[in-house]
C-alpha cells in the first residue's frame, strides 16, 4: 500500500540533486509531550514489519535497528520524507480490546490514500506493532479484525541502543554523484541540513533531501567528489549538530553500508 509513486522518482532523477522539498516546522518541546488524536490500521503480514522497502528507501528492516515496530505515516507525519526516521508512541483507546501502554513505531514508509488522504493524521502500522497494542495476546486477533482504530500519539525520542548512524551509499552513485541513505538516527530522528566536506578541503558542501531519507551532493563540472568524506548532520528539532569524520573511505562503494560511532544525544530531546 505505502509505496512511492514512479512520478516521483523521476522527478528525483531528473532534477540534477537539487529536488526541494517543502521544509518542516519545528516542534516546540513542550508540544511534544502531548497527547493528540488520529487513526491507525494495518498492513502487510499479521507478524510482519509492513512491506519491504517504501518511500524512505530503507529496504528490508526485520533484523535491523528498525525491527518490526514501524509504520507509514500520512503525509502530515512523512513531510515529503522529512519524517523519515521520526520514531511516535502510539496507543489505541477502546478500553475492551487496548492495553493503557503505548507501542513505539518508527516511521519508515508513506501512506498516500485511503485513510491517509485529505489531510488526516493516519498511522499505517505493520500488523506486529498493530497487534502489541492490545490488550493482552487474547485480544490481538480482535483488534487486527477491527480494521481501523482511534488512537492517541506523541512524538518520542529514537533510541537505538549505542548503535551509531549510518550511511548506505546509493545504487547509481558515481565520484560526479553521491547519494546516501541515512538510518538510525537517535534523538529527533529528522534532519534540518546534511554537509559533506571533501577530502583536503575545509568546506562544508549543503546536500539536497531527494526523496526520502536519501540525500545527495552532486558535484557539477568536471570535477570529481575527493573522498574520504566527512557528514555533518543538523538535527531539525533540536539543532544539535554532530560530524562523522572520513566515514566514506577513499575505496567507497555503491550500495555499502558505513558504520560510525557517533549518534544525537537522546537526552537533548
Amino acid at each position: 500500500m505505502a509505496t512511492m509513486s514512479a512520478a516521483l522518482l523521476l522527478l528525483a532523477a531528473l532534477s540534477g540533486c537539487t529536488f526541494d522539498l517543502a521544509q518542516a516546522t519545528p516542534v516546540k518541546k513542550d508540544e511534544m509531550i502531548k497527547w493528540e488524536p488520529a487513526t491507525a490500521t494495518w498492513y502487510g503480514s499479521p507478524n510482519g514489519a509492513g512491506t519491504d522497502g517504501g518511500a524512505c528507501g530503507y529496504g528490508s528492516l526485520p533484523n535491523t535497528p528498525y525491527g518490526s515496530d514501524v509504520g507509514a505515516g500520512s503525509p502530515i507525519l512523512f513531510m515529503n520524507g522529512i519524517g523519515c526516521g521520526t520514531c511516535f508512541e502510539v496507543k489505541c483507546v477502546d478500553g475492551q480490546l487496548c492495553s493503557p501502554q503505548p507501542v513505539n513505531v518508527v516511521i519508515t514508509d508513506e501512506c498516500p490514500g485511503g485513510y491517509c488522504s485529505g489531510g488526516r493524521t493516519h498511522f499505517d502500522l505493520s500488523g506486529t506493532a498493530f497487534g502489541k497494542m492490545a490488550s493482552g495476546s487474547a485480544n490481538i486477533q480482535h483488534l487486527l479484525a477491527a480494521g481501523v482504530l482511534n488512537v492517541l500519539y506523541r512524538r518520542a525520542p529514537c533510541i537505538y541502543k549505542s548503535q551509531g548512524v549510518v550511511f548506505q551509499v546509493a545504487d547509481g552513485s558515481t565520484p560526479f554523484w553521491f547519494e546516501t541513505v541515512i538510518r538510525y538516527l537517535d534523538g529527533p530522528g529528522d534532519l534540518a541540513t546534511v554537509e559533506l566536506q571533501q577530502f583536503g578541503s575545509s568546506a562544508w558542501q549543503p546536500m539536497s533531501q531527494v526523496w526520502g531519507a536519501n540525500w545527495c551532493l552532486n558535484a557539477g563540472g568536471g570535477t570529481p567528489l575527493r573522498a574520504p568524506f566527512s557528514i555533518r548532520l543538523t538535527a531539525l528539532q533540536t539543532g544539535e549538530k554532530i560530524i562523522a569524520h572520513n566515514v566514506i573511505p577513499a575505496n567507497w562503494a555503491p550500495q555499502h553500508s558505513y558504520s560510525t560511532g557517533v549518534n544525537f544525544d537522546t537526552r537533548n530531546y
